[in-house]
Parts: structure tokens; sequence; C-alpha cells
């Protein structure tokens, strides 16, 4: 069976979307030289916090739509 268009699709710009966000943490990273950088815990707390709470938002919204095709209707 082929893949879908919407799928290929899915597979070309998620991949590149997911390799330029892993880009920007290797180049974040490069922040933590405390040689050429000054930071304190707190800057790191924030930064995970911000990170995470993306991360969070985004795996929620493809949560949300796998489960619109789910039938939610109340039985018993």
């Amino acid at each position: 069976m082929k893949d879908s268009p919407r799928r290929a699709r899915f597979e070309k710009v998620a991949a590149n979307r997911v390799a330029n966000i892993l880009k920007g943490l290797e180049s974040l990273e490069k922040c933590s030289n405390k040689n050429n950088y000054e930071y304190n815990p707190d800057d790191i707390r924030k930064m995970e916090k911000a990170l995470k709470d993306k991360v969070s938002d985004v795996l929620k919204s493809f949560n949300k739509e796998l489960d619109k095709g789910k039938n939610n209707e109340f039985k018993f």
C-alpha cells in the first residue's frame, strides 16, 4: 500500500522541522560555555520551563488531533 501524498508531505515537513529544532538546541547548548557566557540556576530553570512547556503544548496538539477521530460518546 502506497503512502498518501499527505503522509509523504508530513514526513518531509516534520522531519525537516524536527531537524531544525535539534540544530537550534545544539546552538543553545553552546551557550553553556562558562568561558564565554554568564548565567545562573534561575536562568537555566526558566529555559527548561519554556522548552518543556512548548514541547508539551506541541505533543498535546498532535494527540488532540488523533483523539478527534475517536468516538467520545457517553455510554453506560
